[in-house]
């Protein structure tokens, strides 16, 4: 077990620095950021036919990666592209329509200048993102009439000045905030991040609705409000939930019975004539309900966060008339938790 000494003081101290450095590369470069040049970086990207072709080397290759990634799953259709395979056929990736997203902190790498020069003639729109205004890449990428925009990093969070961190990082948030600048720019909707999120979690939170989920028809407890204490007992302990709707002659829904309110029932009568004791008297009126087209993730929301708190929710439909009943482990069982 590590013990907190000088040692550990001595983590934590890099730490600290590493945070304040990198931070200082991102408000240095938001301070800087030209609002013109961002603004035809934004528009040369919108009018995009294609793809954005997203391409860096080294450590910028990486994070490369990631933006192509993130503006993919936020509406704009991007792929990465290795700047030394580009050189050995994947150039042929690029088509007229594409537009070019390049990378590079010096701004000199021979690889990603040899992809501006090969596409030249095709006339694709480019947007560099280096340090170096001075160098090949600005300077190609402005001949060619596309936009700069230039990330300022004054150290590395590396000791030595060496290892690219500070630089790193301030690409990846110019990155995200082009990214996110287009996607409002295109109105892109939770709607449609759910389109592309099918799987997982968040795929789940975004589609998956109480009508994928809850019990109807049969499977649903259901009694009338004259129902006797056992008809009651029977309906809950054969159906799964826990509970049951009191519903009218119309299959209005009337009130809930739980089987916390059987046992405060108990607790507060002592001799109980069970032949005489109706679902009136032990539903609760007005529970909460939910529809078949809310989403599951609200429905939780509902049973979790406002009080009281429930384990189960009546599905009804327009006339409030019970359609099903979702339970909370139900909605957890699925993958999807608030």
């Amino acid at each position: 077990m590590i013990e907190l000494n000088e040692t550990s003081k001595a983590y934590f101290e890099s730490a600290k620095r590493t945070f304040a450095v990198e931070a200082n590369a991102i408000m240095q470069t938001s301070d800087a950021l030209d609002e013109l040049d961002f603004a035809k970086a934004c528009e040369l990207l919108l009018k995009c036919n294609g793809r954005i072709i997203v391409s860096g080397m080294g450590k910028s290759g990486h994070v490369a990666r990631k933006i192509a990634s993130t503006l993919t799953s936020t509406g704009t259709p991007a792929i990465f592209l290795h700047p030394a395979e580009a050189a050995h056929g994947d150039i042929g990736l690029i088509s007229p329509g594409d537009a070019l997203l390049i990378l590079s902190k010096s701004g000199e790498s021979d690889e990603l200048v040899s992809i501006l020069n090969a596409v030249a003639q095709k006339h694709i729109p480019v947007v560099a993102i280096t340090s170096n205004p001075l160098s090949r890449l600005a300077i190609s990428a402005k001949k060619s009439g596309g936009v700069v925009l230039f990330p300022i990093v004054k150290e590395e969070a590396c000791p030595h000045d060496l290892a690219p961190t500070s630089s790193t990082t301030a690409q990846l948030v110019l990155g995200d905030a082009l990214a996110i600048a287009l996607l409002e720019a295109r109105k892109f909707t939770s709607e449609d991040f759910a389109k592309l999120h099918p799987g997982g979690a968040l795929g789940k939170k975004l589609t998956m609705h109480v009508r994928d989920l809850m019990a109807a028809d049969g499977d649903t407890p259901r009694i009338g409000i004259d129902s006797s204490l056992p008809s009651v007992m029977h309906e809950i302990s054969v159906k799964r939930f826990g509970a049951a709707c009191v519903i009218g002659e119309e299959g209005e829904l009337l009130g809930i019975i739980t089987d916390g309110d059987l046992r405060r029932y108990f607790q507060s009568h002592e001799q109980i004539d069970i032949r005489k004791v109706s679902a009136g008297e032990l539903m609760a009126k007005d529970p909460k309900t939910t529809t078949s087209d809310t989403l599951a993730i609200d429905a939780l929301h509902l049973m979790e966060d406002t009080l009281p708190k429930v384990m189960q929710l009546p599905v009804i439909d327009s006339r409030k008339n019970v359609i099903g009943m979702i339970h909370l482990h139900d909605i957890v069982k699925a993958g999807i938790s608030g």
